[in-house]
């Protein structure tokens, strides 16, 4: 009896022993989770010739539209959802427009009277008139007849010019899709009471994507209207579209310091969203130098230095990830471009050009 239940408990511990483990594996894996570094980068040119820079951004439709209410009250209906697409002219929203249908009522019960007064005036003028013309009244009495009579269909008019205000007053308790498109934002809700001009929903309307950003101010002149460039996002990896410059800024925005820049993308994809982080590459071209020089040149915070010598890290990107890789160089002349580059690189590869103190080779990281 004893054997018997010395070898259950020894079942019992050993498959609480195999339980404890399982956990503490899952729990490890659970723990290891793969952080992915964020890099900037830069391609390599020539000295003198094309400079590549690469510039982040932020895409949008081209269109965007806060929509809000032109009156005051409480939301009653409230047809809006984050990611809901619309079509021109559909209900959205409306008030409660207890203030304004109040409003309309009294203008329309001024309109009755001014009504009123204008058909008094005119029979006493018919009145006057007829008086006038067998000779029983003075000229005088029809004049004040016709002037009271001007008076009341003046009034008149004036009242009824209230009321057609007062409906569009109305209106404005009302929010109408101004176009297609998708609702990208939603700040308010049913029952909430809110201000004319309070932006309560955002519409994307456009039908072209957009990619806003920042150009510093040592190389806004070579940035012009229809200028191609390359757009690549870091949320869809191995994928480059096609762009065209289509507005330049011509002060700073003293918020960062750079110049604003819109590209639109000429080749869209369904799968750019509103509000991605974008890579926009321009090729410079500086004709104050020889553009037919072959040294290769990469800017100087990109080149690093350990015991072995100078180095870079060189981004070799593959279907789905790109890893950095630390890449030895000789460099020459420091020159304005950055270092001249004598061995170890060539024309048109990748290189991260910040926080090359906290890379490590071959980590993965994300282009941004």
């Amino acid at each position: 009896m004893n054997t018997k239940r010395t070898t259950y408990l020894g079942k019992l511990v050993l498959l609480m022993s195999i339980s404890l483990v399982l956990f503490s594996c899952s729990k490890e894996e659970k723990k290891e989770e793969k952080l992915i570094r964020p890099v900037k980068y830069q391609q390599v040119g020539f000295l003198g010739g094309q400079k590549v820079r690469t510039f982040s951004g932020t895409a949008q439709t081209e269109k965007i539209i806060n929509l809000s209410f032109r009156n005051s009250g409480i939301i009653t209906t409230f047809d809006i959802k984050l990611g809901q697409k619309v079509r021109k002219g559909d209900l959205l929203a409306k008030l409660d427009n207890v203030a304004s249908r109040l409003s309309y009522e009294q203008t329309v019960t001024q309109l009755n009277s001014a009504a009123s007064q204008m058909n008094t005036a005119k029979l006493s003028l018919n009145r006057v008139r007829s008086l006038y013309e067998k000779g029983s009244s003075p000229l005088s009495d029809f004049e004040a007849a016709k002037n009271s009579f001007k008076t009341a269909q003046e009034s008149y008019e004036s009242a009824k010019r209230g009321v057609e205000i007062q409906q569009e007053q109305i209106q404005y308790g009302y929010i109408y899709a101004p176009e297609d498109g998708v609702i990208a934002a939603v700040t308010a809700e049913i029952d909430e009471n809110v201000s004319p001009g309070q932006t309560v929903a955002t519409l994307n309307a456009g039908s072209d994507m957009e990619i806003s950003l920042g150009i510093p101010e040592s190389v806004i002149n070579g940035v012009s209207e229809d200028m191609s460039v390359m757009v690549s996002f870091s949320s869809l990896q191995n994928k480059e579209f096609q762009g065209i410059v289509t507005e330049v800024a011509p002060a700073v925005d003293a918020n960062t310091s750079t110049y604003p820049v819109l590209v639109t993308v000429t080749n869209p994809s369904n799968k750019i969203k509103s509000g991605m982080a974008a890579n926009v590459t321009f090729e410079f071209v500086d004709g104050k130098k020889n553009t037919n020089s072959s040294t290769i040149v990469v800017p100087a915070n990109a080149v690093g230095e350990d015991s072995k010598g100078k180095f870079v890290f060189l981004i070799d990107e593959s279907e789905n990830t790109a890893k950095v890789k630390k890449q030895r160089i000789d460099i020459g002349n420091l020159t304005g471009d950055g270092f001249e580059i004598t061995n170890g690189l060539s024309a048109g590869q990748k290189i991260a050009t910040a926080g090359l103190q906290t890379l490590l080779d071959g980590q993965e990281v994300k282009l941004q």
